[in-house]
């Protein structure tokens, strides 16, 4: 399977796709209001110690509190700041069963400044999930400052490599330190493997001397940008080519290989065309399908995807599709049809949690097993890890899926102002970047010196407020002058771009 990696960069917003054989089946969107924190280390204060739920609130510097459960507090005297960087510097005491039964009021008080790592972003209403068990990602290394564990990637599946990677890294290591042997370890001789230890050692080393020096609440270590991460976990670990539109963050990919790994420079490529990039690969459209409640199957069937507050639910209906032979055939097909798009959706989409899919009715017990086996191997392309139940006696599927962060339409997203939020429609603020490059786009068949922007009244109050200089930055990339017209019989979503004529009717 030949895997890509996409990257779109705008005035505001990074946009990096993953391509199996030519089909988006990973989009990921950092803007530069609200990125993904996830992997950011801070210095928090504790806010509210919540007995009742065994957890605690923690001022990390948010507009959101960021929340921390029982069992992701360090033990061994986390209390004492000074007894809980002495454990960091490397004495990795092992937890006692008294320490792992210990009430969160007896490890964490209010006022108290502790060290946490952001495991999961906010998502809607609910605050960041934070651990205080700190994790370093490397090239090849993962580092843990309060393990004192050596585990090997689950997808190095080679028993002599993952014994021989154990062994180096036992026999490597001077402290207590935990760490985990990434995918691209595999094969990696020991200088190397030593030499980025030495990094990730001399990085948790500065990050402890911040926590000493600064005041609660301050991000102490920022994770990566969404390109460069995109660089190191995928294109290091899975992709053959990445393919990136600016300048300034194709010289940062290829500076931080030349640092880390030289040898897939060449696998780094500077987009120059004209059409935008993800025009250019046929992307927008899956995009904005992935958007819809309702996809259509190429049988005429269809699937509903629904997000509530608690699950996420998928039906499958025949729609169009009537068969050829009999209903149960019709049915069976139907249902093998939407499980490759189920599967799909979900990745695209990153639906994480509980996932409920109402499959149509099958009476043989062999075509529900056909279809349940199908959904695995479906779900094996999927990197987040997900456990699926049988199909129950009502003809339903359980399953859950790692959620790591806000799903795709969570992000793009808003709820409706026409259905009073009983549906979603796309964000002012993601219309104002699709105007962005549909500008772009359309600028390259006009000779004019000017370009009119039609656009309902917010979107035009965004764009000459909050999204100005959006507008600037497009006017210099396009060399014309764009004018932006209100009109209150639009919908929010409607644009319309023309180019503005001369009075004597020439460009």
């Amino acid at each position: 399977m030949y895997k890509e990696i996409v990257i779109n960069v705008s005035q505001r917003e990074t946009r990096v796709a993953l391509l199996e054989d030519g089909t988006i089946v990973e989009l990921f969107i950092e803007r530069g209001d609200a990125s993904d924190i996830t992997g950011n280390i801070y210095k928090g204060r504790v806010q509210r110690v919540l007995p009742g739920i065994q957890a605690a609130f923690v001022d990390i510097g948010l507009n959101q509190a960021a929340f921390i459960y029982v069992d992701d507090v360090i033990r061994n005297g986390f209390c004492d700041i000074e007894k809980q960087m002495a454990l960091a510097g490397g004495c990795g005491a092992p937890v006692t069963l008294d320490d792992r039964q210990s009430p969160i009021e007896d490890l964490l008080v209010e006022g108290q400044e502790i060290l946490v790592h952001v495991a999961k972003a906010p998502m809607g209403t609910k605050g960041p999930r934070v651990t205080s068990y700190v994790s370093l990602p490397g090239r090849f290394l993962v580092l843990m400052p309060f393990a004192n564990h050596i585990g090997v990637s689950r997808r190095i599946e080679d028993e002599t490599e993952r014994l021989r990677l154990k062994n180096m890294i036992g026999g490597i290591r001077d402290n207590h330190f935990g760490y985990i042997a990434r995918t691209a370890a595999e094969g990696i001789d020991e200088p190397r493997l030593q030499q980025e230890m030495l990094f990730l050692k001399n990085l948790w080393a500065s990050i402890q001397k911040k926590f000493q020096n600064v005041p609660a609440p301050t991000l102490i270590h920022q994770e990566l940008s969404l390109s460069l991460r995109a660089v190191r976990d995928l294109l290091v670990h899975e992709a053959d080519r990445l393919i990136i539109d600016a300048r300034q963050h194709f010289d940062t990919a290829i500076a931080f290989l030349e640092t880390f790994n030289p040898v897939l420079i060449n696998r780094v490529e500077l987009y120059d065309g004209v059409e935008p990039i993800f025009d250019a690969f046929n992307l927008e459209g899956d995009i904005s399908r992935a958007l819809k409640r309702k996809v259509w199957l190429k049988s005429g069937g269809y699937i509903i995807i629904e997000h509530t507050e608690a699950l996420v639910a998928i039906d499958v209906n025949t729609g169009r599709y009537v068969g050829k032979h009999n209903l149960e055939e019709t049915i069976l097909k139907t249902n093998l049809e939407a499980v490759k798009e189920i599967a799909y959706q979900i990745r695209l989409r990153d639906i994480g949690g509980l996932i409920i899919i109402d499959f149509i009715d099958m009476q043989k017990k062999s075509n529900q097993e056909k279809v349940y086996s199908a959904l695995q191997d479906a779900l094996r392309k999927d990197r987040s890890k997900t456990h699926v139940l049988p199909i129950s006696d009502m003809g339903l599927v359980q399953m859950t899926r790692k959620r790591n962060k806000e799903p795709l339409t969570r992000i793009m997203c808003e709820p409706c102002d026409y259905c009073e939020g009983e549906g979603h429609m796309m964000s002012r603020q993601s219309i104002c970047y699709r105007i962005f490059r549909e500008v772009l786009r359309d600028s390259h068949d006009m000779v004019g010196h000017r370009m009119a922007v039609n656009v309902n009244p917010a979107i035009a109050d965004l764009l000459h407020g909050e999204e100005s200089d959006l507008i600037a930055a497009l006017e210099k990339q396009v060399g014309r002058q764009i004018v932006i017209y209100p009109n209150s019989a639009f919908h929010m979503e409607e644009v319309s771009i023309i180019e503005i004529l001369n009075e004597d009717g020439e460009r």
